[in-house]
């Protein structure tokens, strides 16, 4: 009887003995499946927050501030005040030019009266001129006098005061800078090959989030620099999105933008380590076929293949392969075209 069950036991053993001998003599490879998922692509980008608009405001006379009333960082409302110079010499001016009108129109009314008996028509016309000339140095004044008052164009936030009060400034020397925030811009600088790849595909989705806060904020394309800049080979995206309402978020503010591209179908993604490059530069993979149903061994094939980069760490497949194979995961490059290999295990994602 003892000898029935060792035999019964050594027989048993035969099988995984002769696995492990054909083991120990075929190259060991890690496999995995090729599978198709979600083909959407996912980037991840820096950039700030920029005004709508930002503007410098300066008087276009010159003279000397003497009210200054706005504050750094306090919003304002389109009209409010931000400056006004010294008023007292443009209504000096302004008085002035009315006076010499005056003047004029009198001595225009007189000659036309003469004109024919003592004086000339030429003298008559010059009078007309003088007159005109007059009205114009009225319009003139009145203009310099309303230009030294400095209102706010728009509704937006003091940037910053760029003079003091009191101080004397020429015409078009910057006073008060002001941010347009009734629409905030993301500026982003976006890779030349995703630039290319998006280019102006709709199915974009676009959102940006914020240091301080997890909510999401949708975002919509509103201008790009046609051309790259001078380093890096990248193109400036403007994105907007409506100011948050429980987030305070001003121009020079960090931001990160999130970027996905929906693409139809599904997608094939490989790790990186599954894709070797030959010679003249061109990827494959090593396809496996199993010899039998149990697949615990086969034969590889190298396979070439049309590939794509990603940022997941992975390779997206263009050619080359389809869904349910199965390649070898990583020391590709070691094997030969034909080689006979044994399964090791699969390759954990």
């Amino acid at each position: 009887m003892r000898r029935i069950l060792t035999a019964l036991l050594l027989a048993a053993a035969l099988p995984v003995a002769t696995y492990a001998q054909q083991s120990d003599r075929l190259p060991l490879a890690k496999l995995i499946p090729v599978e198709a998922g979600d083909a959407s692509v996912t980037r991840k980008l820096f950039g700030h927050v920029a005004a709508k608009e930002t503007v410098d405001l300066a008087f276009q006379v010159g003279g000397q501030v003497v009210r200054l009333p706005v504050v750094e960082g306090n919003p304002i409302t389109e009209g409010d005040l931000i400056a006004q110079l010294d008023l007292e010499p443009f209504e000096l001016s302004l008085e002035q030019a009315r006076v010499e009108k005056q003047q004029a129109d009198r001595t225009l009314e007189r000659l036309r009266k003469l004109e024919g008996n003592a004086v000339s028509q030429v003298s008559v016309e010059d009078a007309e001129t003088q007159a005109n000339l007059a009205g114009i140095a009225v319009r003139n004044a009145e203009r310099s006098l309303e230009e030294a008052t400095l209102e706010a164009p728009f509704d937006g936030l003091v940037a910053r005061r760029m003079v003091a009060n009191f101080a004397s400034v020429s015409a078009g020397t910057p006073v008060v800078r002001l941010h347009d925030l009734s629409e905030l811009r993301v500026e982003i600088d976006v890779p030349e090959v995703l630039f290319q790849q998006a280019g102006r595909d709709p199915d974009i989705e676009l959102f940006a989030t914020f240091p301080a806060s997890d909510e999401r904020f949708d975002l919509t394309v509103r201008e790009f620099n046609a051309e790259t800049s001078d380093i890096g080979q990248t193109f400036r995206i403007t994105l907007a999105m409506p100011p948050p309402d429980d987030l305070i978020v001003l121009p020079g503010s960090s931001v990160e933008v999130t970027a996905t591209l929906r693409k139809p179908g599904a997608a094939i993604t490989i790790p990186k380590s599954a894709v070797v490059m030959s010679n003249d530069g061109q990827p494959y993979v090593m396809l496996f076929t199993p010899d039998d149903d149990a697949a615990a061994a086969g034969t590889v094939a190298r396979t070439p293949v049309t590939v794509e980069p990603t940022n997941t760490g992975r390779v997206r497949v263009l050619g080359g392969i389809e869904e349910g194979q199965e390649i070898v995961a990583s020391g590709a490059a070691g094997l030969k075209d034909g080689d006979r290999v044994a399964r090791f295990g699969t390759f954990p994602e």
